[in-house]
């Protein structure tokens, strides 16, 4: 009764192994993809509040042209301040993506060479089963030849016991014979 559970209890181990098996390839990409969408939404607001500025700026939109100097103040920091601040988080983005492209590719490496490891070990347990099978089929068969061997010689020895017995009776009988003939 206890030999289905067993059986389930190894199936659902073996699922957790290979599930947690790319656990550190599912993070990477996960930080990877959270790096990459904080980078976006962040040019998309420096980019937003740049096309508001440069608005204010020109005057787009209104009846009167802006103060470039008026406009510095109350729009916040300057057009040129907003593109250096997008190119350093830009910089700092892809410094982040190309050393967890990095880290993607080292452990996917290693995932690979984990997973020839564990073919080649598959192969060697196998073979190693087979050779263990085939030696325990050798001795099996060695025990099997010696028994038959001993069996066969102790049936000769029976016969020729028996047929010791037999002319012994047989002897004893014929003696007996002639005994009471003369009687």
């Amino acid at each position: 009764m206890a030999h289905w559970r067993n059986e389930y209890s190894a199936a659902l181990a073996a699922r957790d192994r290979r599930e947690k098996a790319n656990i550190a390839l599912y993070n990477a990409c996960m930080l990877l993809d959270k790096v990459y969408g904080l980078a976006t939404a962040k040019l998309f607001r420096i980019a937003s509040a740049g096309a508001q500025g440069a608005q204010y700026l020109t005057g787009v939109g209104d009846k009167h042209t802006a103060n470039p100097a008026a406009g510095k103040s109350l729009a916040g920091p300057s057009v040129p301040d907003i593109l250096a601040a997008t190119r350093a988080d830009l910089s700092e983005a892809q410094r982040a993506r190309s050393e967890l492209q990095a880290r993607l590719t080292e452990l996917s490496a290693e995932l690979e060479k984990l997973r020839k490891r564990s073919t080649q070990d598959g192969r060697r347990i196998h073979t190693l089963e087979s050779e263990d099978f085939q030696d325990e089929l050798a001795t099996l068969n060695l025990q099997l030849n010696m028994a038959e061997e001993r069996s066969g010689r102790l049936q000769r020895e029976n016969q020729e016991l028996i047929d010791r017995w037999m002319a012994r009776i047989g002897r004893e009988a014929e003696a007996m014979n002639d005994a009471s003939k003369f009687s």
